[in-house]
């Protein structure tokens, strides 16, 4: 087999380069900054990139380009004319965002339950004043997207003696899911949960899934947290609905336009807690990343079937 010849946009730990080597020992690795990557791509086998990077400058210089690889699970920025018109594969990291999501699900939760997006703010006045407190057991958790993070944010719920219900495409049987949903009956599981979780891809038919119709359609006490993608909401519709009381509060990870604007009125809402996209960060994470590209790296170089194939066309 031919030396492959790897060009990663993200700088690796030595760590990183000996996982990949011991897959496949004949391949040269490259990290590089875009701006630089360009000397690099004429040879480029495979480039290892981010779902959210602009890589369409690199493509008209790499006639060799065989396989695009996402360290994330979403690439709404590498679904273009320009490489769907490639013959290169498109491949992503989905599955090893689990872990730290849910948690990070489970965090903004028991913060509202307990009041603790109040007594954060108490603490800095030295305001010595309490707040309503609630538990999250026996309480309904409404999942949409049941992908491998809507999945284990239902185990995890499910451990802590919560109900959990799901909107999916597919009716399959899920061991945490107490319900399941079709689509067309996303208002009726709004209506019956007390916590509302978005985690569905963006694509076309998902933006602006949730609108003001969506948020009317839930419980006055239930809270709405999105760990996807900003654009699947109205943000416009979300904040009527916090102002007008249609839902209690909600938990925010990720918005259309990041950072956040200044002028948003989300910043200074009692009842919102704002994450800077950081759900799905942890320590372990590009050990993660890389490990499910040496494994499909391990496929590739033996013309296997590899996995977590995305198809450029319908971007998932």
């Amino acid at each position: 087999m031919p030396t492959l010849n790897i060009v990663v946009l993200n700088k690796l730990a030595e760590r990183h380069i000996t996982v990949i080597k011991n897959i496949v020992p004949l391949c040269n690795i490259i990290t590089a900054e875009p701006e630089e990557a360009v000397a690099y791509m004429p040879n480029c086998d495979i480039l290892v990139t981010w779902g959210w990077m602009d890589i369409r400058p690199l493509l008209s210089n790499a006639p060799n380009l065989k396989w695009i690889h996402a360290l994330s699970a979403g690439v709404e920025n590498l679904i273009t004319p320009e490489i769907q018109a490639t013959s290169a594969i498109l491949t992503n990291s989905k599955g090893i965002h689990g872990i730290p999501v849910s948690e990070h699900v489970l965090a903004i939760m028991l913060a509202f339950n307990r009041g603790l997006n109040f007594f954060i703010r108490h603490q800095m006045t030295k305001d010595w004043k309490r707040a309503h407190v609630d538990e999250i057991h026996a309480k309904t958790i409404g999942i949409v997207g049941l992908g491998s993070i809507g999945r284990e944010i239902a185990k995890k719920a499910k451990g802590l003696g919560m109900d959990v219900v799901a909107v999916k495409k597919q009716q399959t049987t899920e061991l945490f899911v107490n319900k399941l949903y079709p689509p067309e009956d996303l208002n009726e599981m709004l209506a019956v949960s007390d916590f509302v979780v978005a985690a569905l891809p963006l694509l076309p038919e998902t933006k602006e899934y949730f609108k003001l119709e969506q948020f009317s359609a839930m419980r006055k006490s239930a809270y709405f947290i999105n760990i996807a993608r900003g654009a699947i909401i109205c943000e416009a519709d979300l904040i009527t609905a916090l102002n007008d009381g249609l839902i209690m509060g909600a938990g925010l990870d990720v918005f259309e336009h990041e950072p956040l604007g200044e002028d948003s009125p989300l910043w200074t809402m009692p009842n919102v807690i704002i994450t800077p996209h950081v759900a799905a960060l942890s320590p372990m994470y590009l050990d993660r990343a890389v490990k499910v590209f040496s494994d499909n790296l391990g496929k590739f170089a033996q013309n296997g079937e590899m996995y977590n194939f995305v198809d450029k066309i319908k971007g998932y």
